[in-house]
């Protein structure tokens, strides 16, 4: 395990490079290089995490600002795992929602398992069987 104090998290927006490693090394989903830089240009928030001047991890906000937030792209290299990094990004992330997000704001995100229990820490809660989240691929758009 790597001390804690060896690691940056910085409010930035990973660079697309970046960007699209970390959500394959992650095992996340791939985008298009074109779609992940469009994505990237439409950030409200986001963190990167640094070790020895290298992006390790990120996480970003996403939305129109005002009414609709989502958590998006946590993610960091398989080796930096199970060190309370995650923790660090989710953190600085819903620290800044608490400072800028409009109190009647609908703060979402997507969750893998076991990740859910991450999220919930902060607050954040499983939706069913109130509401269920439900998703299609533009490719399988009809």
């Amino acid at each position: 395990m790597t001390d804690q104090a060896s690691f940056e998290v910085i409010a930035a927006t990973p660079s697309l490079d970046d960007y699209m490693r970390l959500r394959q090394v992650a095992g996340l989903s791939s985008f298009s290089r074109e779609a992940a830089e469009k994505g990237l240009q439409n950030t409200w928030f986001a963190v990167v995490v640094v070790a020895e001047g290298r992006t390790i991890g990120m996480g970003r906000i996403v939305g129109d600002g005002g009414c609709f937030l989502q958590v998006v792209d946590i993610a960091l290299e398989p080796a930096y795992q199970g060190q309370g990094l995650g923790k660090r990004i989710v953190s600085a992330l819903v620290e800044h929602l608490k400072a800028h997000a409009d109190p009647s704001a609908f703060v979402n995100l997507l969750a893998d398992v076991p990740a859910n229990h991450l999220y919930a820490k902060f607050g954040f809660k499983e939706t069913a069987p109130h509401c269920l989240g439900m998703a299609i691929s533009a490719r399988n758009l009809s």
